[in-house]
């Protein structure tokens, strides 16, 4: 995969997670309560359709090597224009901004002006990213040359259409008894009291149960595993045994999505029950179901494609002919081993794992706080494994660093807010626990989160935007600092914080100067934390 096209996965999916993020996890927010429902729920069911295409993306890419290949080679032909990734930025600014700034029922009562902002901002956002990939006429040109690729991509803008059109099978006593009786047969081994009732159809344990609506019943599973099998039989056409893969391998599939149905629907109630109600509820909304099920479709896929029975032997089709050529210069492809030495991916993997262990804390502590140490752990292991661009990094320490550093630090613990409320949970903790917990938040906001923030903010988004003009290095300061800043709870002081370390870097071309400088006022605050008991400041 080329070097750009390979950065704009990555960054596409951080920028993915972070949207779960906001919207499903930190979001309380429904259609329903809204004066449009039809107009918001038409517009998540964009971001599904997007999911579908993007995945429906990824497999293209992945089982045919001669549009990989073509794709890659045109990306990195041409440079991407510095005004479009402008403009992915604005549309990011204009999803992101306003529902960071106010509150679930600001947004209920203005709801018309934030659907018109995310419509507007999704849509900027997606032109930007694509355009600065390569020009309209080249992405034209791709999918002429790529014969089924139009009609993959319509499949899977359908899928969801189709997990509506299913919708009425939730109603049919077959299923509903089905997957109600076998949810109940396994909290029964679970050793859990059954709760259950079809009218309407109602099922828990203890004092936690559900009811269980169309739209998160599982059925977007069957959409979606049929769906995918669609785009592979589309792109394996000429290599497939067609009669023995929908007569066989359908059902087959349609049962495991069938069975991990009943194994979600039960690990949510037992959730519920017994850790966090709201990330059992939060687990049955369909945007989470979505992610899961699509995860499952793919995994059933690369389970289809290493079964020789369902290849045709000596076949030769788009996809066999695209390994053929790559198997003639040598061998079958197999994943870059210099990956862990490649410097733009050190910049930003480490920064989507930081990202996704937000995500997963916040899904599964109901004191996200407590989570802490398994973030610092997957930031410690992705650090690790790009140890080598990152320790070639100039290390010397620099006074001007250090001074700016401290004084961010002390203007956060002097800006901070009166009367913050506690980290919840920690009172929970014994004191051996509690100091365990507070050394790993020490170390890892002291040494772990400058790195992995300064390599993607200063050494990756900055220095991308940054063409040498003062306007463009002006504005890869402001938009950095800006995305700094979205990313912390107190934007002001963030923002500020992000220019100064925009500055130390840029003054003698050396992240690691922003790494000490960001280094040096997270110690300052974490000290500052751990002297007054208030672990608020971090």
């Amino acid at each position: 995969m080329g070097n750009r096209m390979g950065l704009a996965a990555a960054l596409f999916a951080a920028e993915l997670v972070a949207v779960v993020l906001v919207f499903q996890v930190l979001s309380d927010f429904e259609c329903r309560q809204t004066g449009v429902e039809q107009a918001c729920r038409a517009l998540r069911g964009g971001a599904l359709r997007g999911l579908c295409i993007a995945a429906a993306l990824g497999l293209v890419l992945a089982l045919r090597a001669d549009l990989r290949r073509d794709l890659a080679a045109r990306v990195d032909a041409v440079p991407g224009h510095p005004g479009w990734a402008l403009l992915h930025g604005l549309g990011l600014a204009l999803i992101f901004l306003p529902w960071l700034a106010t509150d679930a029922a600001t947004h209920r009562a203005g709801f018309d002006l934030f659907l018109a902002l995310l419509t507007g901002g999704a849509a900027l956002a997606a032109l930007g990213g694509l355009f600065w990939l390569m020009p309209p006429r080249d992405w034209s040109g791709w999918l002429r040359r790529g014969g089924a690729l139009l009609a993959i991509l319509v499949v899977a803008a359908l899928i969801p259409d189709l997990a509506d059109a299913l919708g009425f099978a939730w109603q049919t006593d077959a299923l509903l008894l089905s997957t109600f009786y076998g949810v109940a047969v396994l909290l029964s081994l679970a050793g859990q009291s059954v709760n259950l009732n079809l009218t309407p159809p109602t099922i828990g344990t203890g004092d936690f149960h559900v009811e269980v609506a169309s739209s998160c019943s599982g059925i977007e599973g069957f959409a979606l595993v049929a769906g995918f099998m669609a785009i592979y039989a589309l792109l394996m056409q000429g290599n497939l045994r067609i009669g023995r893969y929908w007569l066989i391998v359908l059902p087959a599939a349609l049962l495991v999505s069938w069975l991990f149905n009943l194994l979600r629907i039960t690990g949510l109630i037992l959730i519920g029950a017994h850790g966090s109600p709201a990330l059992a509820v939060n687990g049955f909304h369909s945007f989470a179901g979505w992610l899961f099920f699509t995860l499952l479709a793919l995994g059933i896929l690369t389970v289809v494609q290493g079964l020789p029975a369902l290849q045709r032997t000596g076949a030769t089709g788009a996809a066999g002919a695209g390994q053929a050529a790559g198997a003639g210069a040598g061998a079958a492809e197999a994943p870059d081993a210099a990956l862990t030495g490649d410097w733009a991916a050190a910049r930003i993997v480490p920064f989507i794992v930081f990202m996704f262990s937000g995500l997963v804390v916040n899904a599964f502590w109901q004191a996200p706080a407590l989570g802490f140490p398994l973030q610092a752990a997957m930031m410690a292991a992705a650090l690790w494994l790009f140890r080598a661009p990152l320790l070639a990094l100039d290390w010397r320490l620099d006074p001007v660093a250090l001074l700016a550093g401290l004084a961010v630090g002390l203007g956060w613990i002097a800006l901070a807010p009166a009367g913050a409320a506690p980290l919840q949970g920690l009172d929970r903790l014994g004191t051996g626990a509690f100091a365990l917990w507070a050394a790993i938040r020490i170390l890892g906001t002291s040494l772990l989160v400058p790195v992995v923030e300064e390599a993607f903010f200063r050494g990756y988004l900055l220095a991308r935007l940054d063409t040498g003009s003062w306007q463009m290095r002006l504005s890869a300061i402001i938009i950095s600092s800006l995305a700094f800043a979205l990313l912390h709870g107190r934007i002001l002081e963030a923002g500020i914080a992000g220019l100064v370390f925009a500055v130390v870097m840029l003054r003698r071309g050396r992240l690691g100067d922003a790494i000490l400088a960001h280094a040096t006022a997270n110690a300052a605050v974490a000290t500052a934390a751990l002297l007054a008991g208030d672990w608020s400041l971090i």
